[in-house]
Order: structure tokens, then sequence, then C-alpha cells
């Protein structure tokens, strides 16, 4: 089938990568303050479960599995009423509000008296990381260029990384009650940094405040208003294009072939996401190699991970727009069952009895390369794939539904990963893993597109089997149509 290309963009120059990036980093603290949600349980678990812990009595293992499954189960919640939220409110608006369940769950945390407040801390923060993994990636999208639209929205991701390796390092050498005062200064340091980038123009063309989108156009287009004036022609012919159509409704999901498709790639996306285990490993790593009997403290080796997970994350963000979305997630997908049968094969014969201290080097190696491969391809791919695959009439709800599906699973894997492990032993559990990522590399070879440097609707056009047979003489009627509606 021939590629149907739109001509708007090359009609469209792309400049002012530099502030498209700065605005990036900028809203993307939010995503490093989640990380440092995530990642907090692990250094934590230890000492909220010896006799000296700062609050009440000793953790129970079933309540630390509480302490990320509770993160999960308010995400869920939040990310379907996410659906309603970004078409109706300011994004800078939102961006503020995302602000005060975070700073208040670090509160509790640190005048926590009782376990209660603890579990209250993490399902406001739940909420924040549920909101914020749909705000963002609208956001980035919204301002970014096609060009670099993909590496962009990858940095979400980085920013998530970083924020885990923030709290393992932090959560190693701070007091239980001191590590939330320096995280609210972070915070506090967003909120500083956040006042200095413009709302998305597509919100703003949305509300008919055409000056205030011109101007954000020229900030993020480096001051070239030739540029932002055909910038908003694009965006005002987008939104032209939906004008008529009403909110999106549940039943719009099966309305056509593009977003039927397009709905169940990203949802198979996300499930196998959370099977592969990632939110369940990185909530355990310092179990994990405590276990494997490695030289290397559980926190040490913790911290060693984050790092590679880091430098995966930032790889990924390099290649996500040279080698394309579809090469990475397959490569991901079965490296990642390679690494799973790696820690499986070891956890098998030290389970058998089998002198393996000499190789307790393997589970850290091994976890390692999962951490690059799933930051390379699954890590990144499913927001990605999800901000450019849906038609933007239907991806608030598109997009709401997949997160919170996706907020589901990582619930179900994080709830009964310990007990998984002790139905199938730890070498079943990482074969059973391996399992699940063979089953995402079919997934994803049978059905999942390149949308590398593409537009929505050439990616929608594609999914509807659309075929351009005149493409010389729909570029002469879209250029035209896109000169007039500059004059207008």
């Amino acid at each position: 089938m021939e590629k149907c290309e739109n001509p708007l963009k090359e009609s469209v120059k792309e400049s002012g990568k530099l502030r498209q990036f700065l605005a990036t980093i900028i809203i993307n603290q939010l995503a490093l303050s989640y990380g440092i949600v995530i990642g907090w349980p692990s250094p934590s678990a230890q000492l909220l479960q010896s006799p000296s812990s700062p609050v009440g009595n000793p953790m129970t293992d079933n309540g630390i599995s509480w302490l990320t499954a509770t993160l999960c189960l308010s995400g869920t919640i939040t990310a379907v009423l996410t659906s309603v939220i970004p078409d109706k409110f300011s994004r800078k608006r939102l961006g503020y509000i995302l602000v005060v369940p975070i700073i208040i769950a670090w509160m509790l945390i640190m005048f926590a008296t009782e376990h209660m407040y603890i579990y209250v801390s993490r399902a406001l923060s739940g909420i924040n990381g549920a909101a914020t993994f749909f705000i963002v990636p609208n956001y980035v999208s919204e301002i970014s260029c096609d060009s670099i639209r993909g590496m962009l929205a990858s940095i979400v991701i980085l920013s998530v990384n970083c924020g885990i390796l923030v709290a393992y390092i932090l959560g190693g050498i701070m007091s239980f009650r001191a590590l939330p005062v320096v995280i609210i200064a972070l915070i506090l340091f967003y909120l500083i940094t956040f006042v200095f980038i413009p709302e998305s123009p597509f919100y703003l063309v949305r509300r008919n405040r055409t000056h205030e989108a011109i101007r954000a156009l020229k900030w993020l287009k480096a001051g070239n208003s030739l540029e932002a004036e055909r910038t908003l022609s694009h965006i005002q012919l987008q939104i032209k294009e939906t004008a008529s159509v009403k909110s999106a409704k549940f039943s719009d999901l099966i309305r056509d072939k593009a977003t039927i498709k397009g709905f169940i790639i990203v949802m198979g996306l996300f499930i196998g996401q959370q099977l592969c285990g990632i939110f369940a490993m990185i909530s355990n790593t310092e179990m994990i190699f405590k276990m494997s009997g490695s030289s290397l403290s559980p926190n040490m080796s913790s911290i060693i991970v984050a790092v590679i997970q880091i430098f995966g994350s930032w790889l990924a963000t390099l290649l996500v727009e040279r080698a394309g979305r579809r090469p990475l997630i397959l490569l991901s997908c079965a490296g990642m069952c390679v690494c799973h049968c790696m820690i499986g094969v070891f956890y098998y014969l030290q389970n058998l009895q089998y002198e393996v201290s000499a190789y307790s080097w393997i589970p850290v190696v091994a976890l390692s390369a999962y951490m690059i491969l799933f930051a390379l391809g699954m890590g990144n791919g499913p927001i990605v794939v999800m901000s450019e695959i849906f038609s933007r009439d239907i991806t608030s709800l598109a997009s709401a539904i997949s997160i919170s599906v996706s907020w589901a699973s990582a619930f179900v894997m994080t709830k009964t990963f310990t007990d998984i492990i002790n139905l199938l032993g730890v070498h079943g559990c990482f074969f059973l893993l391996a399992a699940f990522c063979v089953c995402n590399f079919l997934f994803c070879f049978m059905l999942l597109p390149e949308t590398k440097g593409r537009l929505r609707e050439d990616i929608v056009d594609e999914l509807n089997g659309v075929r351009c047979t005149n493409k010389n003489e729909i570029k002469h009627i879209i250029g035209s149509n896109s000169v007039h509606a500059a004059h207008v």
C-alpha cells in the first residue's frame, strides 16, 4: 500500500526545537517527582519492616506490597477520570494543580505516625502519577515539531527513571523524615520554572484565543513570526476538521477501522509493558539482589541498575527518531525475554542446590541489560505510539482508558509478584515473565505500524487502509486550502 503523505508537513518548517526541548524538560519535572514515588519503597521497605520502624509497628510483607499496589489502584481510577480533563481545562492550570496532591503526599510521610498515613500518601501519589502520564504526553505532543516529536515524548520515561535513581540514592543516605523535605523543595523548583513555558497552542485555538496562540507559537518557534503563522493555520485546519465532532463517547472507540485497530494496539502495548514485570521489578529490586547472594549491597545494586536504566532511556531518546518505534519495541521484547531466561536459569540452579555463588553477578548484569532494553522500546514505546496513533478528537478518551488498563495491570503484577514467587519459585516467576515477553513480541510484530516522523493523519489513513492514487493532485488541493486558511 502506498503511504499517503500530508503535504502540510512540507509547508510548515520546523524551528525553535531548543525551546520545545526546554519546555518538555520543565513539564517533565512532574514525571521526575513521580519516579521518586515509584522508587521510594525499595530503600524504605527494609526500614519500615525493621523493629526500629519510624512509623508504627513493623510492616508485614503484605503491608509492603500495598505500598505499590495502592499507588496503582488509585492510578487506575484516576486515569479513567482524566479523559474529560485535557480539552476542558488549561494544560498549564493542570500543571499547577498537580503540585497539590504530591506535596500533601510527601507531607503525610513526613509526619506519619501510623501506616494509614503512608497508604493515603501513596494513593495521592497514584492520582498525581496517572494525571502526569496523561497530561505530559498530551502537552508535549501539541508543542513539538514532527521531526522531534518521538524524542520529546520519550523524555517522560527518562525523567521517571531519573526520579527512581534519586529515590534510591537519597533513600539510602537520608533519614525517613528528611527525604520528603528535599523532594518538596524539588517540586517547588518545578513550580517556579513552569511559569515561564507557554500554554498549549492547540488548547488556545480551541478556545478561540488566537492572539495568545500566536504568542505561544512565537515562543515555541524561537520568535519566527512566519513559521508561527503557518503552524497556526495548520492547527486551525486540524481543529476545523473535528469541530463538528461532539465529545468522544465510548461508542466512538469502535466507530471506524483506524480507531479500533489503534485502540487494540495501544491497549496491547500498555498491558504488555506491565506483563514484562517492570513495575514489580523496580519496586522489589533490593529483594531480587538480596536473594541472589550478590557481594554488592542491595541498595548499591539498585543504584547501579537505576543508572543503567537512565542510560537506556537516554539512548532511547536518541534512537527513537533514527531507528523508529517498531524496531526498538521488537528488539526490547526479544532482549527482555533473554534477560528473564538468564535470571530464571540462575535461580533454578540455585534452587537445585548448585554452587552458584561465583556467578551471583548474573542477576545484576541481566537485570541491568533488562532495564536498558526495556527503556529502548517498551518503556517509551507505548507512550510515544499513544500520542501519535489516534485522531485528535478520540485521543483523550482512548489514552485515558489505555493508561487505566496499564495501571490496573501494574496493580495485578505488583500485588501478585511475591505470590507468584511463592507459587512457582523465583525461577518459575522469571520464566513466566519471559513467556509474556514472547507474547508481546508476536503481538507487536503482527499489528504495530511504524509511526516515526509521520503526521497523525497519515498514520490514521494507513490504519484505515486508505490508498493515495493521485498524490500530486491531493497535494495541490490541500496546499491550496492551506494557503487560503493562512490568509483568512
